[in-house]
């Protein structure tokens, strides 16, 4: 049907498919997304909006045009040989041309125009088509950066789910988000690290880095992201997300010239809804369900602290790796869910024990105590880095999450299961395989203190054999005397404020802690072996020395606090600008040796951040 706005009313005539169909200068543009009135979708209403729109800003731009040319005749614009009423609206951008008679018209800009319309995120599509409408607060007429929730998405994600589509691929809708980040890096102690913080290697006063700082720029937090949606049918959504930065280091990466850093994958996963059964898979490469959800358990909601660093800050509990994860919501209100996630485990192994070391070597590692040769991990080959170590797994880490949605407040509770693995042979006896059960429990909380201007978050995890689910990174384990592995007891804790002071403003206050137990066990030596023996000679990690002397500490405790904030500067049609400055304050305590001494150490980090998000 041919479309014309007359008296503020759009009347159009379909084409042969019936199709709605729009003559714009004498070019037809079918309009995919408004298909004829058999089973009404649920982003029906928000691509009449966005055409709506997109209407009103062309009708201001033909004026603009009409006036440059003089094609005004008594308060109506001319367009395509139809005169228009002024006050009306077109549907497509225009740039004037001569046709053959010789008459200036209005030709379409097909490169301004958007095809389809918003569409929405996996919730929201839920909640529109639960309710078989569309309102505002759904989908509002133009994205606006959103500083309100306590994890807002342009922060702390790249904020797609908010933005309406690029284009079409015949069903399937494409959205893209990400940011443009230049970051300003200063560290009180020298820890030759990017723009994620190795927490738990601030050094202790033996090493000259200990007395130097550093400062370094970088612009590898730069994240771009691409948002797949389609609907078989208006209770079932299929979405692909991929999402990447320049956090990979290759050989061939440095700092010298050309700061050649390279792509990675932080997320690539695909997922199915339905919210008709309450239903939803998730596969892919995505953020641990350990992690904390500001609502429900879907993707793209963790609770991520709105800070600059990549390995965010001691005490908050994730990973983001491979696995598959179903989710079952009951009313939207409460949510249970079992992810199977790839699994690795840090082993406390060489040189953990100091004057007398646990261990000897680096691949085939012997206990000391005993002389029982073990093997825990190995290079990787094939697609997997060589010069890392890959554990040698039994099965994934497996997570069941319970969580419940009310006004006030989102609570989660789960438990966390993992197995470890390792090869161990006594002198002159057989290889025996060794395998041992480890894991936790934990729980989170997000409560709107008062609603839209501050918010409570709060998470915690306690077991054995957790280390790598904090930012610290301690140890999850190392050995007993017949080599099998020993997990160690660890928790991991943080709280933290959320403000939104004005509309574009953001503030934050987080304290966070990591903790690791002991683990040992006496040799027929009589020393001390295993993570958190107390028989180490450590007065050595005092003395300073240029060249760097010898400190076996482990690490007993790492605590942060950590202040910030961002500054929503400018939005429009331009993208929009944003400004965060961050300080965290560190410390990190070993256990006390055999002689008395007790290295601590601690360092102050500052960011200073600009970001362009242009797709906001």
């Amino acid at each position: 049907m041919d479309c014309c706005w007359k008296e503020g009313r759009c009347s159009c005539r379909a084409d042969r498919a019936g199709r709605p169909r729009m003559v714009l200068g004498g070019l037809m543009v079918v309009l995919g997304g408004m298909a004829a009135p058999v089973a009404a979708r649920a982003d029906d209403m928000a691509e009449i909006r966005a055409i709506h729109a997109e209407m009103q800003r062309l009708e201001a731009k033909v004026q603009q045009l009409e006036a440059r040319h003089g094609m005004t005749e008594g308060g109506s614009h001319v367009l395509a040989g139809r005169t228009l009423r002024s006050g009306s609206r077109t549907s497509a951008s225009s740039t004037s041309v001569t046709n053959p008679s010789g008459q200036i018209t209005a030709m379409p800009d097909l490169s301004r125009l958007t095809i389809g319309g918003p569409t929405l995120s996996d919730d929201a599509q839920a909640a529109a088509a639960a309710e078989n409408t569309m309102t505002e607060s759904i989908v509002p007429t133009q994205p606006k950066l959103d500083l309100d929730s306590s994890s807002p998405l342009a922060i702390t994600q790249t904020g797609v789910d908010s933005l309406p589509p690029i284009f079409r691929i015949g069903g399937v809708s494409v959205r893209l988000g990400g940011f443009i980040d230049f970051s300003n890096i200063y560290r009180s102690k020298n820890l030759t690290s990017g723009p994620a913080t190795s927490w738990g290697s601030f050094p202790y006063a033996n090493s000259p880095n200990a007395h130097t700082g550093e400062y370094r720029p970088s612009a590898q937090l730069t994240r771009l992201s691409v948002l797949l949606q389609g609907s078989p049918t208006k209770d079932e959504t299929l979405s692909g997300y991929i999402e990447t930065d320049f956090g990979g280091a290759a050989g061939t990466a440095n700092s010298y010239q050309t700061n050649s850093y390279t792509p990675r994958i932080r997320q690539a996963y695909m997922t199915y809804s339905n919210t008709k059964w309450g239903f939803h898979v998730l596969a892919g490469q995505a953020w641990s369900l350990t992690t904390g959800y500001t609502q429900g358990l879907l993707s793209r909601h963790e609770q991520l602290p709105p800070v600059v660093d990549n390995n965010q800050i001691p005490g908050i509990v994730f990973t983001r790796v491979p696995q598959i994860r179903f989710i079952k919501d009951f009313g939207r209100k409460w949510w249970l869910g079992l992810s199977l996630e790839a699994p690795q485990v840090a082993y406390a192994a060489s040189g953990s024990a100091g004057d007398h070391p646990m261990m000897t070597g680096t691949d085939d590692d012997t206990l000391a105590s005993s002389g029982t040769t073990l093997l825990y991990n190995n290079a990787g080959s094939g697609m997997l880095n060589p010069n890392a170590k890959y554990s040698m797994d039994v099965a994934p880490d497996i997570v069941l999450k319970g969580a419940l949605d009310t006004k006030p407040a989102h609570y989660e509770v789960y438990g966390l299961a993992r197995w470890f693995k390792a090869m161990g042979q006594a002198p002159g006896g057989p290889i025996r395989e060794h395998v041992s059960f480890a894991g936790g429990v934990g729980g989170d909380v997000t409560v709107h203190v008062i609603p839209r201007y501050l918010q409570f978050t709060g998470n915690v995890l306690a077991g054995e054999g957790i280390g790598r689910y904090g930012p610290a990174m301690l140890p999850d384990a190392t050995f007993k005397a017949n080599g099998s592995p020993a997990p160690i007891p660890e928790i991991i804790g943080s709280m933290g404020l959320i403000g939104h002071p004005t509309s574009n403003l953001l503030v934050y206050l987080y304290g966070g802690v990591e903790s690791a137990g002991r683990r040992t066990y006496t040799g027929s030596d009589g020393f001390e072996y295993g993570y958190g023996v107390n028989d180490l000679a450590l007065s050595s990690c005092n003395v300073e020395l240029i060249t760097g002397g010898s400190c076996d500490a482990q690490t007993h405790t790492i605590a942060d606090l950590t202040v910030g904030g961002w500054w929503h500067v400018l939005q429009g049609g331009y993208g929009a600008v944003m400004t965060g400055v961050q300080y965290t304050y560190l410390r990190k305590f070993a256990y006390k040796g055999g002689d008395g001494a007790s290295p601590t150490t601690g360092g102050n980090t500052i960011y200073v951040t600009f970001r362009y998000l242009p797709f906001q």
